[in-house]
C-alpha cells in the first residue's frame, strides 16, 4: 500500500460511525481532509452540489478537481488555498468571496469555513463546510439595484420639491384653505402668529383634513420662503432606511450605497423640514431625531464628519402623541421638544359653513385637472353635503368631487350618491368608533350597489385599495 493510501485511510478513522450519520445528514457540503490535503470523507450534499461522487475524490486533492481557478478563470494555486493553508499553520479560516467548479465545469458561489481537527493534541486534518450561496448573491445584487433607483428617485424628488410646491400652491390660490367659519379664522390666526418665528411647530389632526397644506402655508408665510421645504412621511420608510433618508450616506456605508447621498435635514439647510405622520417612528428614531433637533448637528452614516445645519422643524401626526407618550410609544422629551407651538386642524364636520367656498373651489381646481366645464351645485346636492359627516374631511370630499365630475353628463353636480349619513349629536355620542365605521362602510356600499373594487366601486369611494375595505368588512362583520 503506497503512502498516499495509508494517509487516506489512516485520516478517515476520525470520522466515527456516529459523526458520519451525523454528517452525512447536513445540507451543507462537508470535506475531510488528511495532513497530506487529500480527501477521506465527504458528505451527500457536497456531492449534490458539485456533482463529484465520494468514490470519485476519495484519496485525491480536492482543490486540483474543483478549486483550481478564481471566478474570472485565473489559476488558484494550492498554496494559497484557506483550506490547504489550515493543513500547515492550524488557523481556522471562513471565506466569504469564492467559488467552486462543478465536474460539469461551471461554477458556483460558496461560503465555507475551514477548521483543523486533532486527535490526541495532534493534527491529523482538516474538515471543510462550505455552502451554495448563489440565491443569497441574487437576491443582494436585486436589493442593490432596487435600492440605487430608490436613491435616485428621492434624490430627484427632494431636489424638485421646491418647483412643485410652488406650482401646486399657484393653482390652490394665497393659501389653499378655503371657509371663513370661525375654526378655520382661528386656524389661520395661529399660522400667521407662528409662521415667521422659528419655533417648532406640532399639526394635530384627523386623517385627510390637511395638515400639510397647513405646513406649506407656515412655510410660504415665514422669512425661509425662498428656501426648500422638503417633507419626510415617517410612516413610508423602515427604522434601517429612514436614518439613511433623514441624514444622508457615505459611498459604501452599507450594501447598495454606490454614492454619497445627501439625506433631508441636508437639504432643508436654511429652509423648513417637514415631518409628517411623526408618531410613527420607531423609538430608536426618535432617540437620534431629538439629539438633531437639540444641537442642530447630525453625521452622514458612514460618515465621523458632524454636519451643522439651521432648519425649521414642522412635524403632524393623527395621532394624539400625549397618550402615547403615556402608553411607553413615544418619548417623552421629545414630545416636549416638538409641541412648543401646537396646532389643531379642525375636522370638516365641525365647519359646515365651509363646504360651499371648499366645493366651489375644489370644482374649479378640477376642472382644470378633467378638462370638463362644471358650472353648478344642486342646492340639495350642497345640502347633503353640508348634512354628511364626512369622516374622511376634506380629502374625502376632493374625491367625492371628483368622482361626481367624472360621472357628470350635465354642466352641474346632483351628488345623488352621497351617502347619506346625516351627524347627529345623538348618532356620534351613541355609536362606537367601530359601529361608526360599519355605517359608514355600509352607506358607501350602499351608494355604489355592492360593487367593491373598480373606478366607481365603494374602495374608489372611500379612498382605499379594495383588498384593505373587504379585510375592514370582514373583520366589521358586514355582509350584504
Amino acid at each position: 500500500m503506497t503512502d498516499s493510501t495509508t494517509t487516506e485511510y489512516s485520516g478517515s478513522e476520525h470520522f466515527l460511525p456516529e459523526n458520519t450519520l451525523l454528517l452525512n445528514a447536513m445540507t451543507e457540503g462537508v470535506y475531510g481532509f488528511d495532513l497530506a490535503g487529500n480527501a477521506v470523507f465527504i458528505n451527500p450534499a457536497a456531492e449534490q452540489m458539485t456533482g463529484w461522487k465520494s468514490a470519485e475524490l476519495i484519496g485525491r486533492n480536492i482543490h486540483d478537481c474543483h478549486h483550481h481557478s478564481h471566478a474570472d478563470g485565473s489559476h488558484y494555486p494550492q498554496h494559497d488555498c484557506p483550506i490547504y493553508r489550515t493543513l500547515h499553520d492550524a488557523i481556522p479560516r471562513q471565506v466569504n468571496e469564492d467559488v467552486f467548479w462543478r465536474k460539469d465545469g461551471s461554477s458556483f458561489p460558496v461560503y465555507y469555513s475551514s477548521t483543523p481537527v486533532y486527535d490526541q493534541q495532534q493534527l491529523v486534518g482538516v474538515i471543510a463546510i462550505f455552502r451554495d450561496v448563489s440565491m443569497q448573491k441574487h437576491t443582494e445584487q436585486s436589493l442593490r439595484q432596487a435600492l440605487a433607483q430608490v436613491q435616485a428617485l428621492s434624490e430627484r424628488l427632494a431636489s424638485e420639491n421646491q418647483y412643485l410646491l410652488t406650482e401646486l400652491q399657484g393653482q390652490q390660490g394665497a393659501s389653499g384653505i378655503s371657509g371663513n367659519s370661525q375654526p378655520i379664522n382661528q386656524l389661520m390666526q395661529q399660522i400667521h402668529l407662528v409662521a415667521n418665528t422659528d419655533s417648532t411647530v406640532l399639526i394635530c389632526g384627523e386623517n385627510g383634513t390637511g395638515k400639510e397644506l397647513v405646513a406649506r402655508n407656515l412655510h410660504r408665510l415665514s422669512h425661509r420662503k425662498d428656501q426648500p421645504m422638503v417633507s419626510v412621511n415617517c410612516a413610508a420608510f423602515s427604522t434601517a432606511l429612514l436614518e439613511s433618508e433623514l441624514f444622508g450616506h457615505e459611498k459604501g456605508a452599507f450594501t447598495g450605497a454606490t454614492a454619497r447621498r445627501k439625506g433631508r435635514f441636508e437639504l432643508a439647510h436654511n429652509g423648513t423640514l417637514f415631518l409628517d405622520e411623526i408618531a410613527e417612528l420607531s423609538l430608536s428614531a426618535q432617540s437620534k431625531l431629538l439629539r438633531v433637533i437639540q444641537e442642530q448637528s447630525f453625521e452622514r452614516v458612514g460618515s465621523s464628519e458632524t454636519i451643522k445645519v439651521n432648519i425649521r422643524l414642522v412635524a403632524a401626526t393623527h395621532h394624539d402623541l400625549a397618550a402615547r407618550v403615556e402608553q411607553g410609544l413615544f418619548r417623552m422629551d421629545l414630545y416636549y421638544r416638538l409641541n412648543v407651538f401646537p396646532i389643531t386642524v379642525p375636522p370638516l364636520r365641525e365647519r359646515r359653513e365651509d363646504i360651499p367656498p371648499l366645493v366651489s373651489d375644489l370644482v374649479e381646481s378640477m376642472s382644470k385637472k378633467l378638462g370638463k366645464k362644471i358650472t353648478k351645485v344642486s342646492a340639495k346636492g350642497l345640502k347633503n353635503l353640508q348634512q354628511y359627516a364626512w369622516p374622511g374631511n376634506v380629502r374625502e370630499l376632493q374625491n367625492l368631487i371628483e368622482r361626481e365630475m367624472i360621472l357628470s353628463q350635465s354642466g352641474h353636480l346632483l351628488f345623488n350618491t352621497l351617502p347619506l349619513v346625516v351627524a347627529t349629536p345623538l348618532a356620534t355620542s351613541t355609536l362606537t368608533m367601530a359601529q361608526a365605521e360599519a355605517a359608514h362602510i355600509i352607506a358607501v356600499l350602499n351608494a355604489s350597489h355592492w360593487r367593491i373594487s373598480g373606478p366607481y366601486g365603494a374602495a374608489a369611494m372611500l379612498d382605499m385599495p379594495a383588498s384593505t375595505l373587504r379585510s375592514r368588512m370582514k373583520k366589521l362583520a358586514i355582509t350584504r
